[in-house]
């Protein structure tokens, strides 16, 4: 067998989605600013395929200045009226002043215990491995999901539900939800 048809199944065959499957999905990622990155992107892929937010990350990054919470926790109105009017992002009122609060909350929580500290305790500290065996074995969601999105919201973050909070911990490497066909699930267990 092949690596592709041996990778999981959601990343089809697209060279962007297979790069990222391969390059950074459930990689354990510590880094507090990787991870308020991703969360952020995650939030404003409510509702749409993963694959507009990749198509478009870079577009964002330069539009939300490096996703730098501390310099976005001091935007406001006239920012929202530019990045309204970028097409090259997700032009949605709620999910950029959600960006704002989740860069707020960010500063706050890494100046008290440290952000990555924060996420990566809800799966004590290191990545849970689901032995998904097919993908018909994935959940949306689980207790610890739950438990990150009830966390989150209580500090400030919006768009963070239980299904956008698991898909941010799969994504980071809380989870590691590579079928166990995948050769990468044993890469990112080792990396754990």
């Amino acid at each position: 067998m092949t690596v592709e048809t041996q990778r999981c199944g959601w990343c089809g065959s697209d060279p962007l989605y297979v790069a990222y499957h391969d390059d950074e999905w459930g990689r354990p990622e510590r880094d507090p600013r990787a991870l308020f990155e991703c969360l952020i992107l995650e939030g404003f892929q409510a509702g749409l395929s993963w694959i507009t937010i990749l198509r478009r990350r870079e577009t964002f990054r330069t539009a939300f200045a490096g996703f730098d919470p501390a310099v976005l926790a001091t935007w406001g109105e006239a920012d929202t009226l530019r990045l309204l009017a970028d097409p090259g992002i997700i032009r949605h009122r709620g999910k950029i002043e959600a960006t704002f609060a989740g860069a707020r909350a960010y500063v706050a929580i890494e100046a008290r215990e440290g952000f990555s500290n924060f996420l990566w305790k809800h799966v004590g500290g290191q990545p849970m491995d689901r032995q998904l065996g097919q993908l018909a074995q994935a959940v949306a969601q689980t207790a610890e999901s739950v438990a990150l999105s009830k966390a989150l919201k209580a500090e400030g973050f919006k768009f963070v539900g239980p299904t956008i909070s698991y898909a941010f911990m799969q994504a980071v490497g809380m989870v590691n939800d590579h079928l166990t066909s995948c050769p990468w699930h044993g890469k990112m267990a080792a990396e754990a």
